[in-house]
């Protein structure tokens, strides 16, 4: 499912999420959202849960409220969540390989930007065990003020490349949600999305010519490094 070594051009910038991609944080947020239906006699489905992947916080609790067999606005659900997504949050390790992916990116000065659905104050209690990812100078963020809409919009990797001057196809993207690659690859970036294992992929699974599906980080360091190589 990888590109051929050398058979891309070295990138002229990453661009990564954070929930899931960089940060295990996926399956504590997801307890988060269930423990907060749970608090309104809701109970929230594996596929329900698949679906709030990538998107911004205030879409998902709107999304929530429609599933929930009781009338509740959004302000409820998150006054409910956001005590229970902090605590959970907080200690979310590194995903294996991130901080070494990073590093390298750095130490080949490649420009990067986190691209992610959370808003500042979420962002900055979920990175505060990390100073590795201080190593990421640039953000584009769900409560940035010049985001039109989120994820799987594709407005999120606009913006990012219009803030490095580039065009999208010369960025490459590391994701894990279905949201995020289709934001990302509806924005004319290359992607590489983070799976589990390629064996368990859905049969109705994404499909692009510009996307690449890789089951570890290392994976995509890998091409990184060969596309680096064949530039030189």
């Amino acid at each position: 499912m990888m590109p051929k070594p050398g058979s891309l051009s070295a990138p002229k910038a990453c661009l990564f999420d954070l929930d899931g991609l960089l940060l295990d944080t996926e399956p504590l947020q997801a307890e988060a959202w269930k423990a907060a239906a749970a608090c309104f006699n809701g109970s929230l489905s594996l596929q329900q849960l698949q679906l709030l992947k990538g998107r911004r916080r205030d879409d998902n609790a709107n999304l929530v409220c429609s599933w929930l067999p009781q009338s509740v606005s959004a302000e409820e659900l998150l006054k409910a969540r956001e005590p229970i997504a902090r605590r959970l949050v907080a200690e979310a390790p590194a995903v294996p390989g991130a901080e070494q992916f990073i590093q390298f990116c750095s130490s080949k000065q490649l420009p990067m930007v986190l691209v992610t659905s959370s808003k500042e104050a979420s962002l900055l209690y979920k990175i505060s065990g990390h100073p590795w990812l201080d190593l990421i100078q640039s953000r584009v963020l769900g409560d940035d003020s010049e985001l039109r809409a989120g994820k799987p919009a594709p407005d999120p990797y606009v913006l990012a490349t219009q803030r490095l001057g580039l065009s999208p196809g010369e960025c490459w993207v590391f994701e894990d949600s279905q949201a995020g690659c289709q934001s990302a690859l509806e924005a004319g970036c290359w992607v590489w999305q983070l799976v589990d294992a390629l064996s368990e992929i859905d049969a109705n699974a994404m499909q692009h010519p510009r996307l690449t599906l890789i089951t570890s980080l290392g994976e995509g360091e890998e091409q990184l490094r060969n596309s680096f190589s064949t530039n030189d």
